[in-house]
């Protein structure tokens, strides 16, 4: 036998790494994808605006009984105690849609989108991409206190996935389209390209790719590009320009508002779910809840008529903080509860154009006490605090107030209030009000994105050198040596070389052990040689531990050879599934051990003081 328990030599890596280690993954197959994507940006585009003019002929029939595609406030109408019907009937019909169409109409489009991407392999069925624009304008436009940006990322989003079904593509490549129309229906909805991007990174796409973000950025910017044409520029809620520096007094009551828009998207997700809770105990078929919501709604809006509908006018009012004290309180009680007990029934509608609404209310109410910084300067701090905290996205509630107001002086006061608010919830809810409900269905979804060590690790990192080999020549007495010694027995892979001491194959321990038991019996005229397994998969010590990884999910292999990048044939070591756990355990101590690195230490250590036979003294302790 050449040899056994060896180290081998290890393998120099003074030539740089293989070009494919680069920052980013991305291929020529981008190109393919983004230009799908620009056609369902197109598309996003023109579905969104059916859905705003769905929305507006529902509201004109509903509360004015007249033909028209208009977008009309629901607020002016002259139904009376009549109003209170008009919601039963409209969540009557979007309840017995649910039932007899589809049941994922149900809900505010975002969390199902989620639950498309994670667990369906980014796969809408064709009729939620008919019935869900259909029972959210009918919702809405029967007086639902919804947004359209919900529904119309969901329905954005299934016509990207329709697309990507009808084309030869991966479940990451559908994924993408998926998001790429979502992204695509908010930005035409709302005039906010950039915005549409960081939600769909922050809550719909779970990594931060090339691969994504160039298409979903290019279906994005192509939906704004087309909404210009049909629904007019932006911005959607203009407001006056506040000065470009604020003190730091004033940023620190931004903080302060941003406690406050925490707290307030905390007890909004509470009484959502509550709701929901509490229709779960009726005891009949969930078809009805949607009914009972719209009674709410009705109520409400019988005593409250800015609460009904998507409210775009009185959000607008609040922003340019011109609304009496009782249109506040208003929005504060009535529009919050007949929101969250009628989305807590199952019915269809979105949640940011109530969120933005609610939050620049509790804005209005916070200007009454805090000093003027201009016109809605604390609706709009506030409004953004609520939305970043409630859907737990600070960057989307930072830039998509930007966008709504084109008031960019107000980066550093809404950053401030975003994060404070975003932190309070963080540590306050386990789950968002969007996560929430997935939860809810019995599916965990974690919205931390971190760069896995097996990125960044190499095989040579972690490889053994000090393994045992095989001569391809090995005699039965040898190999019953080879067993009966202890320590060999702890390596389940061998490598098998010959006399040249390269590399032609491994034989598992499995193999091994049976072939000796069968010495025992009788004799093996085909010998050790037999039990060679040719041509095995191999690692290079320059390639990152995830191509590794999957390399053994392909192969069904825990145990690979490693040999030389310049030689296929020389063995320089062996990796296997526990060396790999080795880097998560090297980011673990990362993440919980705890040491000072840097001490404090005197600059000057004291002269020893002479005593008066010339002796130095010794230090004091306490000065040493």
């Amino acid at each position: 036998m050449n040899r056994t328990d060896s180290t081998l030599e290890p393998v120099s890596h003074t030539h740089v790494p293989r070009a494919e280690l680069g920052d980013f993954t991305a291929g020529a197959r981008i190109l393919t994808i983004a230009g799908l994507a620009v056609g369902i940006g197109l598309l996003s585009a023109f579905i969104a605006y059916g859905l705003l003019k769905l929305i507006g002929l529902f509201t004109n029939l509903f509360f004015y009984h007249r033909l028209g595609t208009a977008m009309v406030s629901a607020a002016n109408h002259t139904l009376g105690p009549w109003v209170i019907a008009v919601p039963v009937a409209g969540s009557l019909i979007v309840g017995l849609m649910a039932r007899y169409g589809s049941e994922r109409i149900r809900g505010h489009g975002i969390p199902e989108a989620i639950e498309a991407i994670l667990l369906r392999g980014s796969r809408v069925e064709p009729r939620v991409a008919i019935l869900k624009p259909l029972s959210s304008a009918l919702s809405i436009g029967s007086g639902g206190p919804f947004g359209a940006e919900g529904p119309i990322i969901m329905t954005g989003g299934a016509f990207g996935s329709m697309v990507a079904q009808f084309c030869h593509l991966t479940g990451a490549e559908r994924k993408t389209l998926l998001v790429a129309g979502a992204a695509g229906g908010m930005s035409a909805t709302f005039a906010t390209p950039v915005a549409a991007v960081i939600l769909a990174f922050e809550l719909l796409l779970f990594e931060w790719k090339p691969r994504s973000l160039i298409p979903v950025a290019l279906s994005s910017i192509t939906a704004d590009i087309v909404r210009r044409y049909l629904l007019g520029t932006g911005p959607l809620f203009p407001t006056p320009q506040h000065p470009a520096f604020v003190g730091p007094g004033v940023l620190l009551l931004c903080a302060l508002v941003g406690v406050l828009g925490g707290v307030l998207s905390s007890l909004l997700t509470a009484s959502v779910y509550w709701a929901e809770d509490t229709f779960q105990l009726l005891p009949i078929h969930w078809m009805w809840w949607p009914a009972i919501g719209g009674l709410v709604v009705g109520i409400g809006g019988w005593i409250f008529p800015q609460a009904l509908g998507v409210g775009y006018e009185t959000i607008g009012a609040l922003l340019q903080g011109d609304v009496p004290r009782k249109i506040i309180l208003g929005v504060l009680i009535v529009k919050w509860w007949i929101w969250a007990i009628s989305l807590g029934s199952g019915t269809s509608g979105g949640v940011l154009a109530p969120l933005l609404m609610i939050g620049s209310a509790l804005g209005g109410l916070e200007s009454m006490f805090l000093p003027g910084q201009g016109t809605g300067f604390w609706p709009l701090v506030s409004m953004a605090a609520t939305l970043g905290g409630t859907m737990r996205s600070p960057f989307t509630g930072v830039i998509f107030a930007l966008e709504l107001t084109h008031d960019f002086h107000m980066l550093l006061p809404l950053f401030v209030a975003v994060i404070v608010s975003y932190a309070f919830t963080v540590l306050a809810m386990k789950r968002s009000i969007l996560t929430e409900k997935v939860a809810r269905r019995g599916f965990h979804l974690s919205r931390e994105y971190s760069v896995d060590p097996l990125e960044i690790i190499f095989v040579r990192e972690v490889m053994r050198t000090n393994i045992t080999v095989l001569p391809v020549n090995l005699s039965a007495e040898e190999s019953a040596r080879i067993v009966s010694e202890g320590p060999h027995l702890s390596q389940q892979l061998f490598p098998v070389i010959d006399d040249s001491e390269r590399l032609v194959g491994v034989v598992t321990q499995k193999d091994l052990l049976r072939y000796l038991r069968n010495l025992a019996h009788e004799a093996d005229p085909e010998g050790f040689a037999s039990l060679v397994q040719q041509n095995p998969a191999t690692a290079l010590p320059d390639e990152i531990l995830r191509v590794v990884v999957n390399r053994m999910a392909l192969t069904g292999h825990t145990r690979l050879p490693v040999v030389d990048p310049n030689d296929s044939h020389k063995l320089v070591g062996m990796i296997s599934l526990r060396d790999l756990l080795s880097a998560r355990v090297r980011n673990i101590e990362e993440e919980r051990h705890r040491q000072r690195v840097l001490k404090l230490r005197y600059l000057f250590r004291p002269e020893p003081v002479r005593s008066g036979t010339g002796r130095p003294e010794p230090v004091p302790s306490r000065l040493r």
